[in-house]
């Protein structure tokens, strides 16, 4: 790796030197005093009795009840194999119940209508049939033009009227 003309060496290296070295970044180190290094160590380490040692900040969100609890569940888990999507004992509890609830509810609404009467089912496809009527009708009815609805309107009126008066 030889450096050309326009580049810069780094400070403190000479040029022959870089040129011997199979890495550039091993030879820096290698050269650089222990001052140099970004980190520097903090003074308390040293051992002076007369500083105060700084101590350890808390993180507010581990040091929660609700959040200590979590994790000690979360290990309960792992140990005893169970995975994070597992879902609570309660929770599974509830689902099976509600499951149960659901396949008994259809099973009853089966039997209700295999118990049917033939003329109970009769019964049942007229009242559809005429729900079905009536919902064709209301939508006829909203197509119309205004002036049919008004004159049926006018035609009720009157025989509501003349029905009146006969009495």
């Amino acid at each position: 790796m030889s450096w050309g003309t326009g580049q810069h060496l780094p400070p403190g290296l000479p040029r022959a030197s870089l040129r011997k070295s199979a890495s550039m970044y091993t030879e820096i180190q290698r050269e650089r005093p222990d001052g140099g290094n970004i980190l520097t160590h903090p003074d308390y380490i040293d051992g002076n009795p007369d500083l105060i040692k700084p101590k350890k900040l808390l993180n507010p969100v581990k040091a929660s009840k609700s959040h200590q609890e979590l994790h000690r569940e979360l290990l309960m888990n792992h140990k005893r194999g169970l995975g994070v999507d597992s879902k609570p004992e309660l929770q599974r509890v509830l689902e099976h119940r509600r499951r149960d609830l659901l396949i008994k509810q259809k099973k009853e609404e089966e039997e209700a209508k295999k118990l049917q009467s033939p003329f109970e089912k009769e019964l049942l496809k007229r009242h559809q049939r005429l729900d079905q009527l009536e919902k064709e009708q209301e939508k006829q009815e909203d197509h119309a033009p205004e002036f049919i609805k008004v004159k049926e309107n006018l035609r009720r009126t009157s025989t509501v009227t003349g029905g009146e008066k006969a009495a």
